[in-house]
């Protein structure tokens, strides 16, 4: 039986591809929630989004859907949820907002296909949680082209620098995650 400490070193090393965009993407997150929906209890969520790079129509991505899920207690989706979602293949995640100790924690399951490659990044916080910031991100880059054409090319390029550290890859896009994110929510607030 795999630990956790091996489990995590096993998932940050794994391979990092940016693909071109693939029309799928919005169909596996509406497949993705449906079946979310189906089998967990209808009363430990509230919505469930479709953020990053594969929320964006045209931008290059990894090939994995990022899902947002905004839980009524964390307290209850540790309880109730790898039970029925582990059984099913997903590897789940007890794990920090940022860094690699830092409150606030969350529930974090990556889903695979039959071969293995992950298709789905399920992030299931609280309302008042920082990841909702990643809607901003994602608005922004789907109003400003220039904009997600540059962060495609710094995921290319971190891609190629950091193709088995998917830590350092996170972390070398983080500076340009937030200040866009700082410049979304400026324009957003004003409107």
């Amino acid at each position: 039986m795999e630990t956790l400490k091996e489990k995590i070193a096993r998932v940050v090393k794994e391979e990092i591809e940016i693909r071109p965009y693939d029309p799928a993407w919005p169909a596996m997150f509406e497949d993705e929630k449906a079946c979310l929906q189906n089998i967990l209890a209808k009363d430990l969520f509230l919505r469930i989004e479709h953020f990053g790079s594969t929320a964006v129509p045209g931008l290059p991505a990894k090939p994995v859907v990022d899902m947002l899920v905004e839980v009524v207690s964390l307290n209850r989706i540790k309880a109730q949820v790898p039970p029925v979602l582990e059984p099913r293949g997903y590897d789940y995640f007890w794990r920090p907002t940022s860094g690699d100790t830092t409150p606030p924690f969350y529930a974090w399951f990556i889903k695979r296909d039959q071969a293995g490659r992950r298709t789905h990044h399920i992030h299931m916080v609280e309302k008042d949680y920082p990841q909702w910031e990643g809607l901003l991100f994602r608005d922004f880059l789907r109003t400003h082209p220039e904009t997600a054409n540059a962060y495609a090319a710094l995921k290319k390029n971190l891609a190629i620098k950091y193709p088995g550290d998917r830590v350092a890859y996170t972390r070398a896009k983080t500076e340009f995650v937030r200040l866009y994110t700082d410049k979304a929510r400026a324009l957003f607030n004003k409107e």
